[in-house]
C-alpha cells in the first residue's frame, strides 16, 4: 500500500548517523521521516560507551556547532569527563567522556521526540523505490511504501550482519537485534559496490563480582569540559574506570586457542579495524609484551555492567571466562554476555559525492558504518553532513560541502570518497593537514555561522554564540590595544630581544612562557576578561602565526579544486604519464586536480601534467 503522506527526506536507522541526519533534515525544514526497527532505541550506544577521544572529539564539538545532538547527549549522560593530552598542544587535544548508556540513549530520545517536523516510523525496510536510476523512497516489510525526494541509509552493523562467537555464527545486527538481509540484497541487486568488514566487542562483565580493589583507578578531571556550547556545567556525578593489564597466563589461553577464535579460524572474510584490534591480534602481533592495558568501564550510574575496554574478543565463551579469570582483579568475575565479532555489508564511499549521494543513483544518500567507517563520532558526522544535503536536495537548494581546511568533517569525507577504504575507519588529528586550524576549541567560530545561514541553529544558540563571539572580540582588541616596548617589559619581569619595537599584548600572549595571567599584572583590566572568551584568545595567539599560513595552504588548496578536468579526458593520451597512473585515473575518474592529487602513487610532476592539458583542452566539467 502507498503512504500519501509527503516526506521530503526519509532517514533509514535509528543509530548516531541515523538521529543526526534526521534531526538536520527537520532543523532546516524538511518534512523527515526516522524510520527504525525499534522505536524505542534512537541513539543506541551499540559497543563501548563513550564519546569523543582524539580526533573523534573534535568531531562532535563540530558537530555540535552545526546544531547536532551528540555534544548535549553526552554533556547530560558523561560519568567521567576527560580531555585527552591536556599538556599537549590545543590542536591535538582530545575531549572524552565515559557515558551512561540509558541517560545517552533516553538524551537523544528527548531531542528526537521535541523536534518539529520528524517523524518516527518503526518498522524494517526490505527494499527501496527506484524509478529511472532515482531514488523515490522505500518499502516496508508490511508492504508500507514510503515515498520522498530523498532518502539517507544509515544502517550501521545491521546490512547482512553476522555475530561470530567461536565457530558459532547467527545473522544479526547487533546482540539480541535481527539484520537487515532483505535491504542487503537488494544493494546488491542493484549493483552498488558493496564489501564485507567486521568489527567486535567485548565481553560484557558484572561489576559486583569484580574486585575493585585489585585494580587501578582512572579518574575523572577535576573540572569537566562539557561538549556543547549550549552546556554551563556538567552536572552527572562524576566517576572512576578501573585499570587493570593483561597477563602472560592470559597470553597462553589465547595462544593455545587462537585457531578457534572466528577471526583466526577462517570464518570471516571481512576485514577489521587495525586500531581497535581484538585481544587475539593484540596477542598474534605483539606477542612479546607482557601484558596489555583493559580499562574497566562502567556502563552506568545505576547500571553493574561493565565494559573491559581492550579485551574485544571472537573466542568460544568458554575460553572468554578462562582468559578473564587470569587478569588481576577479574579472577571471579562474571560475564553477562560474552564477546563477538561482527561482520557486515558496505558499501564502496568512493561511489559517493562530497556531498554523500549516491553518484549511481539520484536521491540516495549514506551515512555511518554503511561507507566503511567505524565509531559513533564519524557516523555522526556524516549524518550530518547527509541529513543536510539530503533536505537541500528535497527542498531544491544547492548542496553544502565541506573542505579539508573548513573541518574535520571536511577531511573525513573527502578521505572517504577519493581513497575509499581497506579496513574500518577512523579519524585521528593526524589526518588533517590544517589541523593546527581546526582546532576543538574553535569548532564554533569555524561552524556556527554556517550552521545560522542554512537553520540548523534556533534563536538560543544564536543568543549564546553572539555573546561568546563579542567577548571574543572585545578581549581580543584590549589586548591589541594594550602594547610596550623591550625596556617597559623588562621593568614588569619579561624579557624581549632588545630591538626596540612594540610588542602587543596580543602577540605576548603567543610566547608559551607568558600567559593572561602574567599580563593581568602589567594591565590589570584584562582580569575583565570573560574566562570562555580568555581561554578562546590565549589558545588563538598562541597559533595565530601558524593559522595565517595554514590560510595560505588552504587557499592554494581551493585554488587546485577549482580546477575542474574535463568531462570526457582520455588519460592514455597525456604523454609522460606512467602506465600505473592511467590505469589508476581511469578507474577512479577525478573530477579536478585536487581529486587528482589525492590518488595513491600521484606525483607533482604527473599533477603539473594533468593541469597543462586542462589549460589546453576545451570544455570543463561543471564544478
Amino acid at each position: 500500500m502507498d503512504n500519501t503522506r509527503p516526506f521530503d527526506v526519509i532517514v533509514v536507522g535509528g543509530g548516531h548517523a541515523g538521529c543526526e541526519a534526521a534531526s538536520a533534515s527537520a532543523r532546516i525544514g524538511a518534512a523527515t521521516a526516522l524510520v527504525t526497527m525499534a522505536a524505542s532505541n534512537p541513539g543506541t550506544m551499540s559497543c563501548n560507551p563513550a564519546i569523543g577521544g582524539l580526533g573523534k572529539g573534535h568531531l562532535v564539538r563540530e558537530i555540535d556547532a552545526l546544531g547536532g545532538l551528540m555534544g548535549r547527549a553526552a554533556d547530560e549522560s558523561g560519568i567521567q569527563f576527560r580531555m585527552l593530552n591536556r599538556r599537549k598542544g590545543a590542536a591535538v587535544r582530545g575531549p572524552r567522556t565515559q557515558a551512561d548508556r540509558k541517560l545517552y540513549r533516553e538524551a537523544i530520545g528527548r531531542l528526537i521526540d521535541a523536534q518539529s517536523g520528524l517523524l518516527v516510523i518503526e518498522g524494517e525496510v526490505v527494499d527501496l523505490l527506484v524509478e529511472e536510476g532515482t531514488c523515490r523512497g522505500l518499502i516496508l516489510a508490511d508492504g508500507t511504501h514510503l515515498r520522498a525526494a530523498s532518502v539517507v541509509l544509515t544502517t550501521g552493523t545491521f546490512l547482512g550482519g553476522v555475530i561470530h562467537i567461536g565457530d558459532q555464527c547467527y545473522p544479526a545486527g547487533r546482540a539480541g537485534e535481527a539484520a537487515s538481509n532483505e535491504l542487503a540484497k537488494r544493494l546488491r541487486a542493484l549493483g552498488l559496490a558493496t564489501g564485507r568488514l567486521k568489527t567486535g566487542t567485548p565481553a560484557r562483565l558484572d561489576g559486583r563480582t569484580i574486585n575493585w580493589d585489585a585494580v587501578g583507578r582512572q579518574e575523572a578531571d577535576p573540572e569537566p569540559v562539557p561538549f556543547s556550547l549550549m552546556t554551563d556545567r556538567i552536572d552527572v556525578p562524576q566517576i572512576a574506570c578501573g585499570v587493570t593489564r593483561t597477563t602472560m597466563a592470559t597470553h597462553r589461553i589465547i595462544r593455545d586457542n587462537l585457531r578457534r577464535s572466528a577471526l583466526f579460524g577462517g570464518h570471516i572474510e571481512g576485514v577489521g579495524p587495525r586500531y581497535c584490534p581484538s585481544i587475539e591480534d593484540k596477542i598474534e602481533r605483539f606477542g612479546d609484551r607482557d601484558g596489555h592495558q583493559i580499562f574497566l568501564e562502567p556502563e552506568g550510574l545505576d547500571d553493574d555492567t561493565v565494559y573491559p575496554n581492550g579485551l574485544s574478543t571472537s573466542l568460544p565463551e568458554e575460553v572468554q571466562a578462562e582468559l578473564i579469570a587470569t587478569i588481576p582483579g577479574l579472577e571471579n568475575a562474571r560475564i553477562l554476555q560474552p564477546g563477538y565479532a561482527i561482520e557486515y555489508d558496505y558499501l564502496d564511499p568512493r561511489g559517493l559525492e562530497e556531498t554523500l549521494q549516491s553518484r549511481a543513483m539520484g536521491g540516495l544518500f549514506l551515512a555511518g558504518q554503511i561507507n566503511g567507517t567505524t565509531g559513533y563520532e564519524e557516523a555522526a558526522g556524516q549524518g550530518l553532513v547527509a541529513g543536510i544535503n539530503a533536505a537541500h536536495r528535497a527542498l531544491g537548494r544547492s548542496s553544502q560541502t565541506f573542505g579539508r581546511g573548513d573541518a574535520y568533517l571536511g577531511v573525513m569525507i573527502d578521505d572517504l570518497v577519493t581513497r575509499g577504504v581497506s579496513e574500518p575507519y577512523r579519524l585521528f588529528t593526524s589526518r588533517a593537514e590544517f589541523r593546527l586550524s581546526l582546532r576543538a576549541d574553535n569548532a564554533d567560530l569555524r561552524l556556527t555561522p554556517l550552521a545560522d545561514r542554512l537553520g540548523l541553529i534556533d534563536a538560543d544558540r544564536r543568543d549564546r554564540f553572539t555573546k561568546l563571539k563579542t567577548e571574543l572580540d572585545q578581549a581580543r582588541a584590549l589586548l591589541m590595544e594594550r602594547n610596550l616596548t623591550p625596556n617597559e617589559a623588562n621593568r614588569h619581569g619579561l624579557t624581549l630581544n632588545a630591538d626596540g619595537r612594540r610588542r602587543s599584548a596580543y602577540e605576548l600572549l603567543s610566547r608559551p612562557t607568558i600567559d593572561l595571567q602574567i599580563l593581568s599584572t602589567v594591565w590589570p583590566e584584562l582580569r575583565a576578561i570573560d574566562r570562555k572568551a580568555a581561554e578562546l584568545v590565549d589558545i588563538e595567539a598562541a597559533y595565530a602565526v601558524y593559522t595565517e599560513r595554514q590560510k595560505s595552504d588552504i587557499a592554494s588548496l581551493d585554488r587546485d579544486k577549482a580546477i575542474s578536468l574535463p568531462e570526457e579526458i582520455d588519460f592514455q593520451t597525456i604523454a609522460g604519464l606512467s602506465t600505473e597512473l592511467v590505469e589508476k585515473l581511469k578507474n577512479f575518474k577525478p573530477r579536478s586536480i585536487a581529486e587528482a592529487a589525492k590518488i595513491e602513487g600521484m606525483t607533482p610532476a604527473a599533477l603539473g601534467l594533468l593541469i597543462a592539458f586542462t589549460r589546453r583542452h576545451g570544455k570543463k566539467r561543471a564544478a
